[in-house]
């Protein structure tokens, strides 16, 4: 049996595979759409949601401190007032000058004239005569032909008539008429003093270029610390001095904090062994719901703190900030002080301000993403679909606690443009995550799909 052939059944048949074919590519095309309008206004607050404690519900030992009411420390706390007279101490060198015996002449010669000195250019020192003689770690001087004289604590016109008195005591002299000691000040004690300051020569803040956040800060790759050492005068020898031989008081890439290490209270063996034991204790009784305490601060080093609250008196003493020899000042850097940002806000690493109060609207702004704006920053102009979508609404808080623990704090955003107390502040190592509220996210694909979907059924059924 033959089968006829018929053009008719043929162009039929082409016509249903069309027809398939174009409702599957529909289908597709539409599938495609959705996704990328869920992808468009955001769909993680359905598939990854995120559960925090609401800013009022939140315990107060969560809540960062406020800096706003902090007074920067009076720079005269870190020096020290000098007497109204120099006291002579181990290390000085004194110009002394005794007739015929310092420098030693017979008693038929004409005395030499004593040495005049003058001081360098930048010493304060006036010029003086007479030969080097350094005081003692004893505190002593060592003259020709008497004992050592002890001047440690001594005015140079105490120590003139000391002197004196010795070698007519001892019958150098006989006619007191001709013992004429003078005595000067050839060049003062110093102490060296050791400077580390990771503040002076670090990178600056700078603007991220390219496809990162703007405004964002950017950390310097050497974190090297730049010290020197220094020699401080007699009376000259304190924080304060020490600052300013090394450049100047801290900067604003700096804590807000100086901490001195005495060389002398130092040792080393000893801390160490006291470290082992404290956490030995901790490990021998363990706290399951607990974490190891925060080790005691070392009591050879001293901590400054450039800011305090209004009308609180600083806990040191005028001793305190005295240098001695080998001590160290050193400053902290506060590279470490930054917040991170992520979701729907431009992801970057940002510094939180060291001298006044950040909270959860100047983040965002920092970040570049302002509080009522479409996400990724646009500001809602144009023709675009975003033009009619909902900003985000929520902020999430990842703050980290003792024992490497985490709170998420949860800040609703439109509360938070209205009432202060619905913005918390920022302290450092904060995560800070913008998201679509569940139902902001459903007006949103609704809005996309009605103007992808509905505007296109619209314009196919007037054909």
């Amino acid at each position: 049996m033959s089968m006829e052939w018929n053009p008719m059944t043929l162009v039929q048949s082409t016509q249903k595979v069309r027809r398939i074919l174009t409702r599957l590519f529909k289908s597709f095309s539409m599938a495609s759409l959705m996704a990328a309008g869920a992808m468009n206004v955001g769909c993680t607050s359905l598939t990854q949601p995120l559960a925090g404690i609401p800013v009022r519900r939140l315990p107060p030992q969560f809540l960062a401190a406020s800096k706003n009411n902090l007074v920067p420390l009076d720079p005269s706390r870190l020096t020290q007032e000098p007497p109204r007279q120099y006291l002579i101490d181990k290390g000085d060198i004194l110009g002394i000058y005794i007739e015929g015996v310092l420098p030693f002449s017979a008693s038929d010669r004409v005395p030499e004239p004593p040495p005049v000195n003058f001081p360098k250019d930048d010493s304060t020192l006036d010029p003086s005569i007479g030969y080097p003689i350094v005081v003692q770690e004893n505190g002593t001087i060592a003259l020709p032909s008497i004992d050592p004289v002890k001047v440690k604590g001594l005015t140079l016109e105490q120590i003139t008539e000391l002197i004196r008195k010795a070698y007519l005591d001892a019958r150098v002299f006989t006619d007191a008429r001709k013992v004429h000691p003078i005595v000067t000040m050839l060049k003062e004690r110093q102490y060296n003093v050791v400077v580390v300051r990771q503040d002076v020569g670090s990178e600056r803040p700078q603007q991220q270029q390219g496809g990162g956040a703007k405004g964002a800060y950017l950390r310097g790759s050497d974190q090297s610390a730049a010290g020197s050492m220094i020699k401080l005068d007699a009376y000259k020898n304190d924080v304060l001095h020490a600052l300013m031989a090394s450049g100047g008081l801290p900067g604003i890439n700096a804590k807000n904090e100086i901490k001195i290490l005495r060389a002398g209270k130092a040792d080393q063996k000893k801390r160490d062994e006291f470290i082992q034991q404290f956490y030995a204790q901790y490990y021998c009784n363990p706290d399951p719901c607990g974490c190891p305490p925060p080790i005691p601060d070392d009591p050879s080093v001293l901590k400054i703190p450039m800011r305090l609250p209004a009308g609180v008196i600083p806990a040191f003493q005028t001793e305190d900030i005295i240098l001695e020899e080998g001590d160290v000042v050193y400053i902290e850097s506060r590279e470490a002080e930054v917040f991170y940002t992520g979701g729907l806000l431009p992801g970057g690493e940002y510094l939180v301000p060291r001298d006044y109060d950040l909270d959860v609207l100047g983040a965002m702004g920092i970040a570049g993403q302002g509080i009522g704006s479409r996400a990724g920053g646009s500001s809602g102009g144009g023709f675009g679909i975003q033009q009619y979508t909902i900003p985000p609404g929520e902020l999430f808080i990842l703050r980290k606690t003792p024992c490497n623990g985490q709170v998420t704090i949860a800040v609703d955003l439109a509360k938070a443009a209205q009432d202060p107390r619905e913005r918390p502040l920022i302290q450092p190592g904060d995560t800070l995550i913008l998201r679509y509220k569940p139902c902001e996210e459903v007006v949103n694909f609704g809005m996309f799909s009605f103007f992808t979907f509905g505007i296109q059924q619209i314009f196919q059924q007037t054909r």
